[in-house]
């Protein structure tokens, strides 16, 4: 039986891919999306731009990730599917933040999914679902990318999203958030990876805690709340690194601050990813805006792109144009 519910859900996503029409070309702001990620995949010189999908067929909702695809920034093709939660999959909830990375021959898909299990709740926290990041592998951009678990990469018991790539020396390390409705201060985590990234090769490192930043604000304080109660919070969200053209590490991170989502400036005062790190104590964006990473154009220049504003259905990517300063980044005038 399982054989044919599975055989049952392959039929029904390939029925919807044939029936579905791939849209003309369009603006990056007829796209909605949170959370954007960019890969400039030199090889073919094309844009990749990752999102989440949901789409509901008959009574079923079919959930992954899907890419868009550019040649100039300007406008962009798709989508098309790069992986479809199957069935038997451990979770089904939703899909986060994408994002995909060339490493030794092969894309790695990097994605935070949500379960309908539920983890245990500690004293008053509120009940949390499953919720961690997982990485995929295919040897194209365009997928079709395989798990090499039916698991989670970050720790099983931990409320844990955002997970991101760095190599130093050769040796890759996912960074990744705890969330805050787990621990109160939300934090950022380092784990060292087999060199297939296939799982984890050691234990989880605290970088930082949200509270660090001088710019981050409670959620309470803001009079934000989560499922219609105030809650004390400070929230750790999208890390992306940066190396600048003297070596120095930086970490780009999004919080919450005195005007909303907002995207701030971590240094690492060894340059290594295991820090320690110093919080820059303004942000970088300020304003409603952020989840962002950092992508470098075919013709030279530093990008950043995030998502503004934080609310949905109005999601869009944005771009900005960077100046490595050497010690920093800023926007270019």
């Amino acid at each position: 039986m399982k054989a044919h519910r599975i055989l049952l859900w392959v039929l029904t996503v390939i029925t919807a891919a044939w029936s579905q029409e791939i849209p003309a070309a369009r603006k990056l702001s007829d796209i909605r999306l949170r959370d954007p990620f960019i890969l400039a995949d030199s090889e073919t010189q094309t844009y990749f731009l990752y999102a989440q999908m949901s789409k509901r067929v008959g009574s079923d909702v079919h959930r992954g990730v899907e890419v868009y695809t550019s040649k100039d920034l300007e406008t962009w093709k798709g989508p098309t599917s790069v992986f479809q939660v199957p069935p038997d999959f451990w979770a089904h909830r939703a899909v986060w933040a994408p994002e995909v990375h060339h490493f030794e021959g092969m894309y790695y898909l990097m994605v935070t999914f949500t379960a309908d299990d539920t983890l245990l709740p500690q004293s008053d926290q509120p009940t949390l679902n499953k919720r961690g990041t997982q990485i995929l592998k295919a040897d194209s951009p365009h997928g079709p990318f395989q798990p090499f678990h039916n698991r989670s990469h970050t720790p099983l018991e931990w409320s844990a999203l955002d997970g991101t790539l760095i190599v130093e020396g050769g040796q890759p390390y996912m960074v990744f958030c705890h969330e805050w409705l787990q621990v109160v201060d939300g934090t950022v985590e380092c784990v060292r990876l087999k060199k297939d990234l296939s799982e984890q090769d050691g234990t989880p490192q605290t970088l930082f805690r949200a509270s660090e930043a001088a710019w981050v604000k409670n959620l309470k304080d803001l009079g934000s709340k989560y499922r219609g109660q105030l809650m004390d919070g400070y929230v750790t969200d999208g890390p992306f690194l940066f190396r600048t053209k003297t070596g120095r590490l930086l970490m780009i991170w999004s919080s919450f601050g005195m005007k909303g989502y907002a995207l701030g400036i971590a240094v690492s005062v060894t340059g290594k990813v295991a820090g320690p790190w110093r919080q820059v104590p303004a942000p970088l964006f300020a304003s409603d805006g952020g989840h962002g990473m950092i992508f470098r154009t075919f013709d030279g220049r530093w990008m950043l792109t995030l998502h503004q504003p934080n609310k949905s259905p109005d999601e869009r990517a944005r771009l900005f144009e960077l100046v490595d300063t050497g010690e920093g980044l800023s926007f270019k005038e």
